[in-house]
């Protein structure tokens, strides 16, 4: 049996656009191509694009899944890799969840009596269970953008990616702020971290408005993205999209 890519786009919650790109750099080529030029998978191309999910949901670059699968010789013993890493992955979430529940204890004391944050003795326990690229790393409908991340961070030490991480950290903190302050998405402050935003993202490709725009979206429709940045604060992922918006289409269009 084979499903064309309209079904596997609709049943993997992948767009056809990603899959065609799967296919163009033979990540995921289709089982069969119609006379007509459509795409056709089967059971083991779906189950390919399963480990291809599985392994981006983990934090892996298109470049770097692609060497795994290539050395990957039987299905079971891949799956219990998988697992592995899954398991591996459920353990740093719930470190991450200790590390905002720490946080938000911390922050109402604070707030309570005035005293220091016992966190900021130790900033790195901020970051305790983020994985450095997770947020902007989770590219799966951005695949060209993806593609960018993935060779630059290949060229950088862990340290360099851990501190590129921290400061992606410290910027949504900054935009968290900005909301609780009042501020609009248009107002000119947040603009401004705007625009350094869009510069350290420029650094790499540039991006035009509209695909900014769709990755503003994402923000909220991504359901990865939007729990990073509901995180650290309540509204901040629908905050950053508005944000977004206003910059692409006034400064971009």
């Amino acid at each position: 049996m084979a499903w064309p890519i309209s079904e596997v786009a609709r049943m993997s919650g992948v767009t056809a656009r990603t899959l065609r790109h799967y296919d163009e750099i033979g990540l995921l080529p289709p089982a069969r191509t119609g006379s007509n030029g459509h795409r056709y998978y089967g059971e083991h191309e779906l189950l390919r694009l399963q480990q291809i999910l599985v392994l981006r949901a983990l934090g892996l670059g298109l470049p770097e899944i692609g060497r795994v699968l290539a050395a990957q010789v039987d299905e079971v013993e891949a799956l219990r890799d998988h697992h592995r890493r899954l398991l591996a992955e459920r353990d740093r979430l719930d470190a991450l969840a200790g590390t905002v529940s720490r946080t938000i204890t911390e922050l109402e004391q604070s707030r309570k009596d005035g005293s220091p944050m016992t966190s900021i003795n130790r900033p790195e326990n901020l970051f305790e269970g983020i994985r450095p690229g997770q947020y902007a790393e989770n590219l799966r409908d951005f695949p060209e953008q993806a593609e960018v991340v993935a060779r630059h961070t290949a060229t950088m030490s862990q340290d360099e990616i851990e501190a590129l991480h921290r400061a992606r950290t410290a910027q949504m903190i900054r935009f968290a702020e900005l909301l609780a302050a009042g501020l609009p998405a248009d107002a000119a402050p947040v603009q401004a971290e705007a625009d350094a935003q869009y510069r350290a993202l420029a650094e790499l490709r540039t991006v035009a408005a509209e695909e900014y725009q769709a990755m503003g979206r994402a923000c909220v429709e991504n359901e990865q993205w939007r729990a990073a940045y509901e995180a650290i604060a309540p509204g901040l992922a629908a905050y950053q999209r508005d944000v977004i918006e206003v910059y692409a289409t006034t400064r971009l269009s």
